[in-house]
């Protein structure tokens, strides 16, 4: 059923507490670069660009010097074959509106991202399969085959998942490749965490590559750490769906920043750099928060996800995890996003699930802190 887009949750409750808890504790983004840190990267001819740049417009499908060094972040794209846009958000919603009409139908894999199926809901009818936290929050391809329909358009996923931390096994991947190619189904794969898994044998290729009717989604906000900047993009092979991508853009942010996208390229041509940097941070907090998980069963499900900075386990205690988190925050200072954020409207969510980040440097702090407030109130 289509309808008004409700709400964003997430966001919404994000707002009241991301730029006022002392303890950002699920955050969604790695560890972040300030300006002259970047600057101190770019090579004496990027670093002239950014300082006699024109403040003008730019190019709707993105400065072609930037959307160059994306490509070069794949494995058979070619610039011509992106669009940037402000941010994954406004990519979303772009290629919802793009590819949607209201005799489609779509299926998302849950949890997810609330834009991932709000934007879809509102458009035509959608399906939602769910992940299942008994089973390591694995996707069942057979739950996805049974939902299909004759109008079938698009199935939306998104790994290494939000919230989970998720990585489809291979072969399940593969599978989802296939039952798409044999049904001519557009597959948009939300790849935002992608690269800074701590195993890469895990690591999944980007659906642009391998699947012709792939949409690749992917921004410098979460594995370079650079939200700031608002500049995300997709992978497209198809020129048509491009092309109708950048009209639909005309009509929302027009074109990208042209600082953005300058230091955009001066991040992404030291990627190797800034990745290993993210990296060896989640490699670490990883460390911290098997100790800290270690010391409190009775409290947390705790399982170490496949990859992202951001993981939904169970919290155990008699006072739920809505009196949790809101203690916690009140009390402590201390930040994490209860399961309700991630109600859908497709599937049922786990409840008494939180979701933890640990892609910044304060995650050890704001460890000690929660476990000095659970020791003094005895949990």
């Amino acid at each position: 059923m289509t309808g008004p887009i409700r709400d964003f949750a997430l966001e919404t409750y994000m707002s009241k507490w991301e730029f006022t808890a002392k303890y950002n504790m699920t955050a969604s983004d790695a560890e972040t670069l300030r300006l002259p840190e970047l600057m101190a990267m770019a090579s004496d001819e990027d670093r002239a660009d950014f300082e006699n740049l024109s403040l003008g417009y730019t190019e709707t499908f993105g400065a072609p010097a930037l959307r160059q060094e994306i490509a070069r972040t794949y494995e058979t794209v070619k610039p011509e074959d992106l669009i940037c846009f402000a941010g994954a958000e406004e990519a979303i919603y772009v290629a919802m509106k793009v590819l949607l009409t209201p005799n489609d139908h779509a299926i998302v894999v849950t949890p997810n991202y609330q834009a991932a199926e709000t934007l879809p809901l509102s458009i035509c009818a959608v399906s939602g399969v769910a992940l299942d936290i008994d089973n390591d929050w694995n996707l069942d391809i057979g739950l996805v085959e049974a939902a299909l329909r004759p109008n079938t358009r698009l199935i939306s996923i998104n790994f290494p998942n939000n919230p989970t931390g998720k990585i489809l096994p291979r072969a399940t991947f593969d599978a989802l490749i296939d039952l798409c190619r044999k049904h001519g189904i557009w597959l948009f794969s939300d790849e935002v965490y992608r690269l800074i898994e701590r195993d890469e044998t895990l690591r999944l290729p980007q659906a642009v590559d391998v699947y012709e009717r792939g949409i690749s989604l992917n921004v410098m906000s979460k594995a370079y750490g650079l939200p700031g900047l608002r500049i995300g993009w997709l992978a497209c092979k198809d020129r048509d769906f491009l092309v109708r991508c950048e009209r639909y853009k005309h009509f929302l942010s027009i074109c990208n920043s042209a600082p953005s996208e300058v230091l955009a390229r001066i991040a992404l041509k030291n990627r190797d750099r800034i990745l290993s940097r993210t990296r060896a941070i989640v490699r670490s907090n990883v460390a911290a928060l098997n100790a800290f998980f270690a010391d409190f069963p009775h409290l947390f499900d705790w399982r170490e996800p496949d990859g992202g900075c951001i993981a939904f386990i169970r919290y155990k205690g008699a006072d739920g995890v809505e009196a949790f988190t809101t203690r916690m925050v009140e009390e402590a200072g201390v930040f994490f996003l209860p399961s309700s954020v991630y109600r859908s409207d497709l599937t049922p969510v786990p409840e008494n699930c939180l979701r933890i980040g640990f892609g910044r440097l304060h995650v050890p702090e704001g460890l000690t802190v929660l476990r000095n407030w659970l020791t003094r109130n005895s949990l």
